[in-house]
């Protein structure tokens, strides 16, 4: 049989963008792409490159009084949103204009509609357009999810932070992942009134726990409210603002609410299960180590399968899918030892276990140390950093590495190549300080603090 694309993906993001572009210019397949939003998906066009220069902006409002310490004459002023949108949003155009650009160079033809599955090898856009294709590639991503209750419309999201008019004097983030954790550092810092609800014991939950509880200790020193246990019963419309009403009994008023409760599969209304591709619980596309679904012609990568949601390893999906059915080379995806960062103020970078995770597997050693950094000591702010090793008694494989420091997510790119090759705790002891930093402790660490 005769197909229109060897390959059609559905979903213009990251692991889709890759697949597309790798299948076709290193695999010569045809392929086709939809997109009904714009080109680049979550990560850059509402998700981490807008958030991460929100993230830089709002760092600068503490770097005068730092600069006055180290003996300059040194002032800021109020932060202009309007005139940082604007640049924001054409920052976002022109990566768009590249992975538009790449794709097209790379030889796919991309479709500007929404497109749904009509059956195992064909698809059919908003337009009317139906095509055929040996292959289809579902990489439409997740959506934040809003919990239904009563005022709930009166609720923002992450996708609607980066557009608003102006910013909010007083806002409430519901929620305590790193979603909700980022914003409410990128919100204070750019001068807002920030508290954060949250129905859980501690923010941050699947972090290990000590780095966690350094990370919101340092959120509460800074003027950020945090209230775990609480969460939001309704919302309600008022003249000044927007009232709450919480399940500890507090009524407060903010002029926004923002919920970042967690995110939700774009799996829906695309046709899949009634070609009987099999959805999870929370509508997730289950799919095998090699990305692919019950259905053979039909694969998934990225958020839609709901397996580690970052999109390093959506484009690590996408790629090791195109050098699997086009390459000739048959790959999977890595899921193992996969570090993140969560961009708070300070930053907390994580690779391998946590201390709670590790112990219930095998006995461990934990290394760690606390301690004011030299550049804010000097400039007398109390902000301290966390560096910790969890370590194998038997093996003595660092199973797990955490910081909570500036630049973090810089710093645990690094400790991860090591954490990923097996390096032991020898390993570290062994390679020699670069002095003075911070990130020496991670090689000076004698003896544990604790075993378990």
């Amino acid at each position: 049989m005769d197909f229109d694309y060897d390959l059609f993906v559905i979903g213009g993001g990251s692991g889709g963008v890759r697949a597309a572009r790798i299948a076709a210019s290193e695999g010569g397949a045809k392929v086709g792409l939809a997109e009904e939003s714009r080109m680049g998906g979550t990560c850059v066009i509402r998700g981490c490159v807008p958030k991460k220069l929100m993230v830089f902006a709002s760092g600068y409002s503490t770097m005068a009084e730092d600069a006055q310490a180290y003996g300059w004459t040194a002032q800021i002023g109020g932060f202009d949103w309007p005139r940082f949108r604007g640049h924001l949003e054409k920052e976002l155009d022109r990566l768009e204009a590249a992975y538009r650009g790449t794709l097209k160079n790379a030889g796919v033809t991309i479709h500007d509609a929404r497109a749904t599955v009509e059956d195992a090898h064909t698809v059919k856009l908003a337009s009317g357009e139906s095509f055929t294709a040996k292959h289809i590639l579902i990489a439409t991503g997740g959506r934040p999810f809003v919990p239904e209750f009563p005022g709930c419309e009166h609720a923002i999201t992450s996708n609607e932070i980066f557009h608003l008019p102006e910013l909010p004097k007083r806002l409430l983030v519901v929620g305590g992942g790193y979603i909700a954790s980022e914003f409410a550092c990128i919100l204070h810092g750019l001068g807002v009134e920030v508290c954060q609800y949250y129905r859980g014991a501690q923010i941050l939950r699947g972090f290990d726990d000590e780095a966690r509880g350094h990370v919101a200790n340092a959120m509460i020193e800074r003027g950020i409210r945090i209230r775990c246990g609480t969460d939001v019963i309704r919302l309600e419309k008022s003249l000044t603002g927007i009232r709450v009403i919480s399940t500890d009994g507090s009524d407060a008023e903010f002029d926004a609410v923002m919920y970042a409760t967690g995110r939700a599969p774009n799996s829906a209304g695309l046709g899949l299960e009634a070609l009987g591709v099999e959805l999870g619980r929370h509508g997730q596309v289950i799919v095998d180590e090699w990305s692919q679904t019950d259905v053979p012609s039909i694969f998934a990568v990225g958020d839609v399968t709901d397996r580690i949601n970052l999109t390093p390893v959506a484009i690590r999906e996408g790629h090791a899918f195109a050098d699997t059915v086009f390459g000739g080379k048959p790959s999977k995806a890595d899921h193992e030892l996969v570090p993140s960062a969560v961009f708070t103020q300070p930053e907390l970078g994580s690779v391998g276990l946590t201390e709670e995770a590790a112990r219930e597997q095998e006995p461990i050693e934990v290394y760690a140390a606390a301690f004011r950094p030299m550049q804010s000591a000097f400039a007398g702010r109390p902000d301290r950093v966390l560096m910790k090793l969890i370590v194998s008694i038997e093996t003595r494989k660092v199973l797990g590495c955490h910081i909570v420091a500036p630049n973090a997510g810089e710093l645990i790119q690094l400790a991860a190549i090591a954490v990923k090759m097996g390096a032991t705790k020898e390993d570290f002891d062994r390679t020699v300080a670069v002095h003075p930093t911070m990130s020496e402790e991670l090689v000076t660490l004698r003896k544990p603090v604790r075993t378990a």
